[in-house]
C-alpha cells in the first residue's frame, strides 16, 4: 500500500533487464532463496514461481502453505517448488517459520498473489549482496488504478508517516510485502507478529538497530482474476496502528511514560491550582474529593516517569542483546 517513492537518496527504480542476464556470478558465490507466503493462492502461484525461476535461476523457492483449501500446494509443487506448511493462520506465523526453516544468504520473500514484478528480484539481490546491505523493500508504484486503491495508498501513508515521526524516516512503503534479506536480519529477527503487522515489526527493527537498508521502486500489478485479497482495509489497519503503539512503548518507554506523566500532571494542576488559590486566600479547602484526585494524579504521574527512566534502562540492555545477536551471524563471503 503506497504511492511512487519519493525523498529518500537511495531509492532506485529496478532495471527491467531480461531475466536471463541476472548477475550469474553473485548466483554462484551465493544461496539464495525465494520464500512465499500462501493462503488460497492457486490461480497465481504457478506465474509466480516460474517468474522467479526465471529471474533467479539457481534460487530454490520455497512456498509455505498457510491452510489453503484450493489446488495452492498442487498448483506450487507442479511447478517446482519446495513445499512446506505452517498451520497456524495468519502471515506473521508464515513469516516466523520460513525465517527458521530456511537457509540461505539472501532471501526473496514476495507473495504468491502476482502482484509484485519478479523480474525486480535479481536487481535487489545484487544490490543487497554488492552493497552488504540486510534489507532492500521493493516499494511499490501501481501500474493500474485497481492494483492500489487510494484508501490504501492513504492508510500506507498515513502508517509510514507515524513510523518515520517515532523511529526515523529511511522508508517510504513499510507495508510493502516484497523485500529481500541478509542472513543476518533473519536470524536475529525476533518476529512476534502473527498477521499482516509482520510488515511494520520488520521496519522497526531495522530501524531500531540502525541496520544498512535500501529501497528499489518496483512495479505493482492488478491481482490475476478471481483472486481475492486477504487484506482487511479497516481490520488490519486498526491492528498495524496497535502494534505501532505497542513498539513504540517498547522501544521509547521514556517518551511514552513521560508523555503520560506530563497529560497527569497537567490535568492535576489544571484540576488543583484553584484550591491552592483559595486556601492561600482563606485558609480553607473547598473540595476535597477534588483535592484528593489532583493529588493522586500528581502520584500517578511522578509514578509514570519513573517507569518510563527505568524502562528505558531495560530497554538498552535489550537492544544491546538483539545487536549482538545480530553481529553472532557471520555475513556472507564477499
Amino acid at each position: 500500500m503506497s504511492v511512487a517513492p519519493k525523498g529518500p537518496s537511495d531509492i532506485q527504480v529496478a532495471e527491467l533487464t531480461d531475466p536471463g542476464n541476472a548477475d550469474s556470478l553473485v548466483e554462484q558465490r551465493h544461496k539464495i532463496a525465494v520464500i512465499i507466503p500462501c493462503f488460497n493462492e492457486g490461480r497465481s502461484i504457478a506465474e509466480v514461481v516460474h517468474s522467479f525461476k526465471s529471474a533467479l535461476p539457481s534460487a530454490r523457492i520455497y512456498v509455505f502453505d498457510n491452510n489453503s483449501t484450493d489446488e495452492t500446494v498442487g498448483v506450487a509443487r507442479a511447478a517446482g517448488a519446495f513445499i512446506r506448511r505452517e498451520t497456524l493462520q495468519g502471515k506473521g506465523n508464515v513469516v516466523r517459520r520460513m525465517f527458521a526453516d530456511v537457509d540461505a544468504d539472501a532471501y526473496v520473500m514476495a507473495d504468491g498473489d502476482g502482484t509484485y514484478d519478479p523480474s525486480c528480484a535479481a536487481h535487489m539481490v545484487n544490490r543487497l549482496l554488492e552493497e552488504r546491505l540486510d534489507m532492500v523493500v521493493g516499494t511499490r508504484v501501481a501500474s493500474h488504478v485497481a492494483a492500489y486503491r487510494p484508501g490504501h495508498q492513504f492508510g500506507n501513508r498515513l502508517l509510514t508517516s507515524a513510523v518515520a515521526n517515532l523511529f526515523g524516516e529511511r522508508f517510504t512503503d513499510m507495508l510493502s510485502g516484497y523485500r529481500v534479506f541478509s542472513r543476518r536480519f533473519v536470524k536475529s529477527f525476533p518476529a512476534m507478529s502473527r498477521g499482516f503487522e509482520i510488515e511494520t515489526e520488520l521496519t522497526i527493527h531495522a530501524l531500531e538497530l540502525q541496520l544498512p537498508v535500501a529501497e528499489i521502486a518496483t512495479p505493482y500489478r492488478v491481482r490475476v482474476i478471481g483472486s481475492t485479497s486477504k487484506l482487511r482495509t479497516y481490520v488490519d489497519g486498526f491492528k498495524i496502528f496497535r502494534l505501532i503503539v505497542f513498539l513504540y512503548k517498547n522501544e521509547r518507554p521514556f517518551r511514552f511514560f513521560s508523555a503520560i506523566a506530563g497529560a497527569l500532571l497537567t490535568v492535576a494542576l489544571a484540576l488543583g491550582t484553584p484550591l491552592v488559590v483559595t486556601f492561600i486566600k482563606t485558609g480553607l479547602v473547598l473540595r476535597q474529593p477534588t483535592a484528593i484526585l489532583a493529588t493522586g494524579l500528581v502520584l500517578l504521574s511522578a509514578l509514570s516517569f519513573i517507569a518510563g527512566m527505568i524502562l528505558d534502562t531495560v530497554t538498552r540492555g535489550r537492544l544491546e542483546m538483539r545487536r549482538l545477536a545480530y553481529l553472532a551471524v557471520p555475513p556472507p563471503d564477499s
